[in-house]
C-alpha cells in the first residue's frame, strides 16, 4: 500500500507543475491567427499579406516557411519585402516600388532622360553626366565617338579655316587671289 501511494504522489507532483506553465501547443490550422511558429500545426506562422497580422502557413516542400512579399507596384524600402526580389526607384519621386527585374534577370533603377540635371554618371540612362558648358551645371547626355564614351565638351577659341597649298607652294583659288591659280595638285594643311 505504501509503494501505491508513493507512485500516486509521484505521478501528482508533475501534473500540478504543468498547470503553473503556459504551454502552448501546436493545435492551430492552416488560416488561423497566430504569433509564433510553435502554434501551428505546420509549424509556420508568418504574415500572409500587406495586414501585419500573423497566420499559420503550411511550409514549403524543402520544408522552409516564407512570409508573403509584396507583388509588382507596391511601396517598399528592400529587396527583400518583393515577390521579384526588386525594389527600385520607377520615376522622378524617392520612393521605391516593387517592380520586375529585366530579362537577364536583373534589377535595373529607373534613370534620369538626356537634359536632366545630375551628380552622378549613374543617375543617368545614358551613364554620362557633364556640364554642358565650363559655366553650368551638369546634365545626362549623350555619350560620343566611335567607342560611345562619356567626353567633356572642349570649348576653346575657333580655329581658322584650313589654308589649302599646293605643290611647290602655290595657293587654290579663292576670292583673296581673283580666282587665279597655277597649282596641279592641293594640299589641305591645317595651322
Amino acid at each position: 500500500m505504501a509503494w501505491t501511494l508513493l507512485l500516486l504522489l509521484l505521478w501528482a507532483v508533475p501534473t500540478f507543475q504543468k498547470e503553473k506553465l503556459k504551454v502552448i501547443s501546436a493545435y492551430k490550422g492552416i488560416g488561423e491567427m497566430c504569433e509564433h511558429n510553435s502554434e501551428c500545426q505546420s509549424d509556420c506562422c508568418v504574415v500572409n499579406s500587406l495586414d501585419p497580422q500573423k497566420f499559420c502557413t503550411s511550409q514549403t516542400m524543402f520544408l522552409q516557411c516564407v512570409p508573403w512579399r509584396k507583388p509588382n507596384g507596391h511601396l517598399c524600402e528592400e529587396h527583400s519585402e518583393c515577390r521579384s526580389n526588386c525594389c527600385i526607384r520607377t520615376g522622378y519621386s524617392l520612393n521605391r516600388f516593387c517592380s520586375a527585374k529585366s530579362i537577364f534577370l536583373q534589377c535595373v533603377p529607373w534613370r534620369k532622360p538626356e537634359g536632366d540635371k545630375c551628380q552622378s554618371h549613374s543617375e543617368c540612362w545614358s551613364i554620362c553626366c557633364l556640364p554642358l558648358s565650363e559655366s553650368s551645371p551638369p546634365h545626362c547626355t549623350k555619350r560620343t565617338g566611335l567607342l560611345s564614351l562619356c567626353l567633356p565638351v572642349v570649348s576653346g577659341s575657333p580655329q581658322p579655316p584650313p589654308t589649302e597649298v599646293g605643290v611647290g607652294g602655290c595657293v587654290k583659288p579663292n576670292p583673296t587671289n581673283r580666282g587665279r591659280s597655277d597649282c596641279l595638285s592641293l594640299v589641305t594643311i591645317r595651322s
